[in-house]
């Protein structure tokens, strides 16, 4: 507004700012406010901002210039965020007013202002459009003759087209929704402004930071990082922007934030550095993600070229930086792989030929066009021109896109949108309330804001409804997702980088590597990216990503410790040493007994042969046989049957030998005892006799071995302790007889008590005369006996808890069987052999003498000096073993 009179600053609205920014304020508010102002005339009133004259007129905000420094509000131009979005409010305007379909009759005027990029400065240039909602009272005003002042009538904003920032939108936001005047944002992306209760007079063609949150965590879940920075800008944007990817983050799970730093507003020398610095500090956390202004994006980009960290970061920029190059000019090597997110959208050709035939004498109704001529052709407009410097003058005769480079800005689409947007709103208003009435009709002469807005959000573009009103986005929208590329100085889609999962380039932003397989995650309290791994150790397995549990007892973890499998099983096996040594001891201990046999039988009738008492040799030598044979049953691989033979005859072999020599010794002991008391023989010492004594000791093993078998049934078993060894690798199941070493302990211990037994009455035979029977081979025998089984209980059981304990046990039972079995065979029968076959002389029968004959000269040959020596000792043997075999017969 001006009038005729004097002058004052637009700044006396100043103390009204408090009063508009409040959101407590109720929309319907009306305000009746008495100002004593004194405003510029009309000329330089309108020096910076654009003015179209229509019927309607519609408000446009735009950043033509940045933000100054050191207290100036504006600084330099922006040539394609300025000046190309506000052309292209201009040409949208244009076109509809051409449009004899769209507002016909209606012509549609503008009024646009420079935000510079300031929230706060944008604030007191948008009260220009609330002017004619103000009462003015000017009863205390007068001119300088005494008159009252004759005032100009503002225009009457319908709504606003803007603004760019967020930061600008929300603060421009708080004044227009008191006013009731809708407005329609073309950049705007905060989140917050979807907040219907506090801007509900605001709405958008953009999408809002959320959706560009999502996409940036798509974007870094694809990528496969999980610890990433966060960069803002101070103000509602920035802060907005990252809030909401921080969100999503928590939301989603995954993805950690290393760091979240914050640009100030007024950022002071070396702010840049120090925040290059700062991320440095969890140099693991590569990726960026950037919510931040174009020109914080370029100097951060040149901090981190400045710091010598070229291709250290990977910067993931929102739509602020989107396809744009001026963030990237002169530092693109730092900028390389930039990733940046942009609403896609449709190059208008529309626009492109307008904007090329644009010249200083076609383009007046722009009062920042002069400014973009110098700017853009790099030359000075005559003695008056703003640039500094010498620089080439201009002509005049400079085409747009032929002298200098030309690219649509990114938001144009999105401008004209905005514009069609409310223009569309504004022909369903006049064909509901000037419904065949030829332009505006006296009903939309004052238009009510909140009747337009409900227009405003039925708007169809292409057919389909806003399928986003609940956040007041007014078109269908997709985002595209770009990748900075040095060789053109442009950016691609990332779909044509054709990124894969597992390439070895592909870029790493994590706090801590993969585990590798068999570790687990010891997550970092706090910080859910960031672990340590921990190999499972032992016979555990990476059951989850974050435990290692225990495998069953018959199963070991895999080479790779990420599952189970089962233990190996193994048995002695024929061609193991440990069993190639005992089965050749018997071997050679079967053939040679076998030989002793048929050697015996063939010579059966003859005198030596009759004198080791027939039938018990039979009887020792089936024991000997079975003590060899038994060798076979340890080594066979065990099965049911297997098991039953090992209980039934690995005890056999050794009873049915030692109770044919307890047999024996005890004959010859009871002899001499009844001799030397009488001479009338003892009872029980014939043949038949001694063959009753033996297998009535035999069959108390028998007996206990079938109790052993009603109590316990044999069966196989596998035991996974016996070779369970700290190394998984190495452990083994053991597949053997279900005999525990007690039950072998008591399978033996009757022979072992028929051995002791049948050794004690060796040594109390040992005064027998040498000549006479076989008391002196027994008790050698039994001596070297009870030695071997001495040896054999502590290797035996001391070998309990070695990992080879299958088979030392095997082998050393085994060898001491066949020993023992050797050390009876050797000491009581090879020498009759070797009589028999080499000596045959010595085999032939004796005269016949009575008992007591028999029994005093055994006594008297121990009492008197030997003088028989002479005579061979195999003949007096003989005579006196034959004669004491006759006799007992």
């Amino acid at each position: 507004m001006h009038h005729a009179c004097s002058k004052a600053p637009l700044s006396v609205f100043s103390p009204l700012l408090s009063l508009f920014l409040s959101p407590s304020l109720s929309p319907s508010l009306s305000l009746s406010l008495s100002l004593s102002l004194s405003l510029p005339p009309a000329a330089p009133e309108y020096a910076h901002s654009i003015r179209l004259d229509g019927d309607i007129i519609l408000g446009g905000l735009f950043p033509v210039h940045s933000r100054g420094d050191r207290g100036t509000p504006c600084g330099e131009l922006k040539k394609e965020k300025g000046i190309h979005r506000l052309e292209a409010m201009m040409f949208a305007i244009d076109l509809i007013n051409k449009d004899p379909e769209l507002l016909p009759n209606i012509t549609l005027g503008a009024r646009i202002l420079d935000t510079c990029s300031r929230d706060t400065y944008a604030l007191e240039q948008s009260l220009t459009f609330v002017q004619a909602l103000i009462e003015r009272d000017g009863s205390d005003v007068r001119c300088a003759n005494g008159d009252p002042p004759i005032f100009t009538k503002p225009d009457k904003i319908v709504g606003v087209i803007g603004a760019a920032a967020s930061s600008v939108s929300i603060m421009v936001a708080n004044i227009l929704r008191l006013f009731k005047i809708p407005q329609i944002s073309y950049a705007s992306t905060a989140p917050e402004l979807s907040d219907n209760t506090r801007y509900d007079f605001f709405s958008r063609v953009v999408p809002p930071d959320s959706y560009q949150a999502q996409a940036m965590m798509d974007i870094v879940t694809a990528m496969e990082w999980n610890y990433v920075s966060t960069l803002a800008s101070e103000g509602n944007y920035g802060e907005s922007g990252v809030e909401a990817f921080i969100q999503i983050s928590r939301e989603t799970g995954g993805v950690c934030i290393a760091q979240s730093l914050k640009i100030p507003r007024e950022p002071r020398p070396g702010e840049f550095d120090k925040i290059i610095r700062r991320l440095l500090e969890t140099s693991n956390a590569r990726a960026i993600i950037m919510f931040a202004n174009e020109d914080d994006i370029r100097r951060v980009l040149d901090a981190a070229k400045r710091n010598n960290q070229t291709g250290h970061f990977l910067w993931v920029g929102s739509d602020s930086w989107g396809s744009k190059i001026s963030p990237v000019i002169g530092q693109e090597r730092v900028a390389e792989g930039a990733i940046t997110i942009l609403p896609k959208r449709a190059s208008v050709d529309a626009f492109d030929r307008y904007f090329r035939s644009r010249s200083l004498s076609n383009n007046r109704r722009n009062v920042w066009f002069a400014e973009f001529w110098e700017e853009n052709f790099n030359c000075k407009l005559g003695m008056h021109g703003k640039r500094p410097g010498n620089l080439k003058k201009c002509t005049g005769l400079e085409k747009v896109g032929r002298d200098s480079s030309y690219e649509q800005e990114g938001k144009v689409q999105f401008v004209m949108d905005a514009v069609y947007a409310m223009a569309h709103a504004l022909h369903r208003m006049h064909r509901e309330l000037c419904y065949g009435y030829p332009g505006l009709c006296p009903r939309m002469a004052n238009i009510d804001g909140k009747e337009l807005l409900s227009h405003i959000r039925a708007v169809r573009f292409n057919g389909e409804l806003n399928m986003f009103s609940s956040s007041k986005v007014l078109v269908p929208l997709t985002i595209q997702v770009l990748l900075f590329n040095t060789k053109s100085r442009t950016c691609h889609f990332v779909e044509a980088m054709r990124w894969r999962t597992g390439d070895p380039s592909l870029p790493a932003s994590v706090c801590s590597i993969p585990c590798r397989a068999g570790e687990r995650k010891k997550v970092v309290k706090g910080v859910p990216c960031c672990w340590h791994c921990e190999r499972c150790e032992g016979y555990h397995y990476q059951a989850s990503e974050f435990t290692c549990e225990l495998c069953p007892y018959e199963m070991r973890p895999d080479v790779n410790r990420t599952g189970c499998v089962p233990i190996p099983i193994i048995k002695l096996e024929w061609h193991s040493p440990w069993a190639v040594v005992p089965v050749f001891i018997s071997m050679l201990g079967i053939i040679a007994t076998s030989f002793v046999i048929v050697t015996f039988v063939r010579y059966n009738d003859t005198p030596i042969v009759r004198a080791s008492g027939r039938e018990m040799s039979y009887v020792l030598l089936t024991g000997i046989f079975l003590c060899y044979a038994i060798t076979f049953l340890m080594i066979a691989t065990p099965d049911v049957g297997v098991c039953s033979f090992r209980r039934i005859f690995l005890g056999l072999g050794m009873c049915f030998s030692y109770a044919a020599l307890l047999t024996k010794t005890n004959r010859i002991h009871r002899i001499f005892e009844q001799g030397k008391k009488s001479v009338t023989a003892p009872r029980f010492i014939s043949p038949a006799s001694q063959l009753v004594i033996t297998f009535s000791l035999i069959s108390v093993q028998l007996l206990g071995v079938f109790v052993w078998f009603v109590v316990d049934p044999p069966h196989t078993v596998i035991d996974y302790g016996e070779q369970r060894t700290q190394d998984p690798m190495s452990a083994r199941g053991v597949l053997k007889c279900d005999i525990s070493d007690l039950s072998l302990i008591c399978s033996l211990g009757y022979s072992i008590l028929l051995m002791v037994t049948c050794t004690v009455y060796a040594i109390k035979t040992r005064g027998v005369p040498e000549t006479f029977n076989e008391a002196k081979p027994i008790g050698f025998t039994m001596y070297t006996t009870c030695i071997i089984w001495l040896a054999f209980i502590p290797i035996f059981f001391g070998t309990s808890q070695s990992a080879e304990r299958m088979y030392i046990q095997t082998t050393t039972l085994t060898i001491s069987l066949s020993l023992s079995a050797s050390v009876s065979l050797g000491m009581l029968y090879m020498p009759k052999v070797y009589i028999i076959l080499f000596h045959p002389e010595q085999n032939v029968p004796k005269r016949k003498r009575s008992f007591k004959a028999i029994v005093t000269a055994a006594t008297m040959s121990g009492k008197l000096t030997q003088k028989g020596g002479d005579r061979p000792n195999g003949e007096v043997k003989t005579e006196l073993c034959e004669s004491m075999e006759t006799n007992s017969e």
